[in-house]
């Protein structure tokens, strides 16, 4: 740093040009930016928590135009350097522990037996609740068509979106357009696959060539890309029909977008959670074959938690996230969100694979069994985690259908440690995607603007200290050690879904999770993903509301194949996956 600014330094009035073969030096830039104080340090120690001496603060201050100012030129100029959108950092997160391997053997996918998928219903709703892997083999076998199931989602997507809010952009012409090609590929013999055919929808944070793609939020309303994302690129090619472009949190946080709060189809007078709240209520509600969605933080655990349905989230780097909105670079994910079990392995199958366009795309064997026992597996759990808030009974009885299945429970254990502190990443890198948003005030025309909102914590995030966000990444890296001696432990681990703890490491840590509706609890006020807030109070019930609830199994890296065979064989077990929301 301090060489790039030799050469100006020499040339200032009064500094003293240095002699042939003198080093450059620390502080000798040209002086930029506004004056600072030493009062100005001992006003921001507070903010970072750090305590310095009224005789330090001096000296800080003494040089800070000369030694820290100039190296935010970048920004500030005179020469400024553009970031492009699809610029990723140059240091990346790698999951795999030091020696770890990603093996890149033959892919292994079985789905399951042929004839299950049982005769047609006769009724058009039974049709649209039908699972994914259903829905395949009577479109596979002709007994139903693309066109009709198309305009089965069409009709409904647009009947129940005024109740439930879920779609920002539908796409009808193109889904019949797909549909009948579908139609005539598969009756000249040409079957792509399991997704063939199928209808579904896409969080609108992924690029559809000439279609709106508009993060859920005001400012990207009108912003139409010229090329698809690659997992729409690769759902297009695998024959998927789709339909419509789903709600999410403006920028990926809760429910809210510029069209409204997203609802739960089993309680509507609560959001649906977010961020992939438009795929959560939509596949929930029977209105789409399956949905994309994605997660940085929680948002395909917690509205898959909220409206019953199962929710995937694929290790870091299975999928490719290029032509997807940014976050944050080293934790977005993109993963399906479906009916059932096996229907997320169908989607994810198509969705895998390297994409030069992600850096951290890698290619690793896809290894499922639809069929494989799960018996003699060692399923990990934290004692403590399930006899307190937010685990249920629910919780409690999947651990236990487990157990009965043939599965070996082990207790394990985590160190009591401050996993929120990882949470500067997200921030840090949340705050830097979108840095021109904020600085040239473009968040103001986010319709929520409370303090634990975007728009303040970008804010925010501008304060927080480098240093603080390198010994966060270090912090990272113990926390995956320790994951990687737990993962030695068990096969998968069973958690509450939203225990905190969790959501927050596993997914620093790149791990794959399966969150899987197993039973109801009955609640007696709505939820919401907000701080609470006494003037705007939620919605009270009485008697009580019956709302889905369910686990989220947790697999080791890349393995997402043992997940869903004990996740199917828990579906089985707990016996809900075929209820629906009332009015739907």
């Amino acid at each position: 740093m301090a060489a790039a600014r030799a050469e100006g330094a020499s040339s200032d009035a009064g500094v003293p040009a240095s002699p042939p073969g003198a080093p450059p030096a620390f502080g000798t830039a040209s002086a930029v930016g506004p004056e600072v104080t030493a009062a100005s340090f001992a006003a921001a120690g507070p903010l970072l928590q750090v305590s310095l001496s009224p005789e330090e603060c001096a000296q800080a201050a003494s040089n800070w135009r000369g030694m820290m100012a100039p190296l935010l030129e970048r920004r500030t100029g005179p020469r400024r350097v553009a970031l492009e959108p699809e610029l990723a950092p140059a240091s990346r997160w790698e999951p795999l522990p030091p020696g770890g391997k990603v093996v890149r053997a033959q892919d292994r996918f079985v789905r399951s037996a042929k004839g299950a998928a049982g005769p047609l219903p006769t009724r058009d709703e039974d049709i649209a609740f039908a699972p994914l892997w259903r829905l395949s083999r009577w479109v596979e076998s002709r007994a139903l068509t693309s066109e009709r199931l198309t305009r089965l989602y069409l009709e409904r997507l647009g009947r129940f979106d005024p109740k439930l809010q879920c779609v920002i952009t539908l796409t009808p012409e193109l889904a019949l357009e797909q549909a009948r090609r579908a139609d005539a590929e598969i009756a000249a013999g040409r079957y792509r696959g399991p997704l063939h055919g199928i209808p579904w929808g896409a969080k609108d944070l992924v690029d559809t060539a000439g279609i709106a793609t508009t993060y859920g939020a005001e400012p990207f309303r009108n912003r139409v890309p010229t090329t698809d994302a690659t997992t729409v690129a690769r759902l297009h090619q695998a024959g998927a029909v789709l339909v419509a472009k789903l709600s999410l949190g403006a920028l990926a946080l809760n429910d809210i977008w510029f069209g409204g709060e997203t609802k739960n189809p089993w309680l509507l007078e609560e959001g649906a959670s977010g961020s992939s709240a438009g795929p959560g209520a939509a596949v929930a509600a029977g209105c789409v074959g399956f949905a994309l969605g994605s997660e940085t933080g929680g948002s395909i655990v917690s509205p898959s938690m909220r409206c019953g349905v199962t929710g995937l989230r694929p290790t870091f780097g299975r999928v490719p996230r290029t032509g997807a909105m940014t976050l944050s670079w080293s934790l977005d994910k993109l993963g399906p969100m479906t009916r059932g079990v096996e229907d997320s392995l169908l989607v994810l199958a198509a969705l895998a694979g390297p994409d030069a366009g992600d850096v951290s795309s890698v290619r690793a064997r896809f290894d499922f069994d639809a069929n494989a026992p799960v018996k003699g597996l060692r399923v990990g759990y934290v004692p403590a985690w399930m006899k307190e808030a937010p685990a249920t009974d629910v919780d409690r009885a999947a651990l236990a259908a487990l157990e009965r299945l043939g599965l070996k429970p082990v207790e394990v254990k985590l160190p009591d440690w401050p996993y929120a502190s990882l949470q500067v990443i997200l921030f840090a890198e949340a705050a830097a995607s979108f840095e021109e948003l904020t600085l040239g005030h473009g968040v103001d025309a986010l319709g929520m603007q409370v303090p634990d909102a975007w728009p303040n914590l970008f804010r925010q995030s501008r304060y927080l200290s480098a240093v603080d966000f390198v010994q966060a990444d270090r912090l990272r890296r113990k926390v995956a050690q320790e994951m990687t001696r737990v993962m030695g432990e068990v096969d998968l681990l069973l958690v509450p879904s939203l225990r905190e703890e969790m959501l927050t490491l596993s997914n620093h840590t790149g791990h794959p999770s399966l969150t899987v509706r197993t039973g109801f609890v009955e609640v007696s006020q709505a939820r919401s993903d907000w701080a609470p807030n006494p003037a705007k109070p939620l919605p009270t019930f009485s008697p009580p509301r019956r709302v889905p609830h369910g686990v989220t199994l947790i697999g080791r890296l890349f393995d997402e194949g043992t997940l869903g065979r004990v996740g199917m064989a828990l579906e089985k077990a707990s016996g809900v996956a075929d209820a629906r929301p009332p009015g739907f």
